[in-house]
């Protein structure tokens, strides 16, 4: 994993633990994304769970998400 997915994948298990009470009540306590499948699925969770602070949040994480996947999708 390069800086940018680590940088991304702690972001987004901050957020797990952030929103994990209010968004994410349905997932185990110790539960984390693993791939950048699991990760735009909790993004998601917390998109249609939360707050519109949450949602903006997630949103903007997602979209930096998406960005790296595909540009490393396109090196290939």
């Amino acid at each position: 994993m390069n800086d940018v997915s680590n940088a991304i994948a702690e972001t987004v298990n901050h957020l797990v633990d952030e929103y994990r009470r209010h968004c994410l009540w349905f997932l185990r306590d110790d539960y984390y994304p693993a791939t950048d499948e699991e990760r735009l699925r909790v993004l998601a969770y917390i998109q249609r769970h939360g707050d519109r602070s949450a949602y903006m949040r997630a949103a903007e994480v997602r979209r930096w998400l998406l960005r790296t996947s595909s540009a490393a999708s396109a090196a290939s």
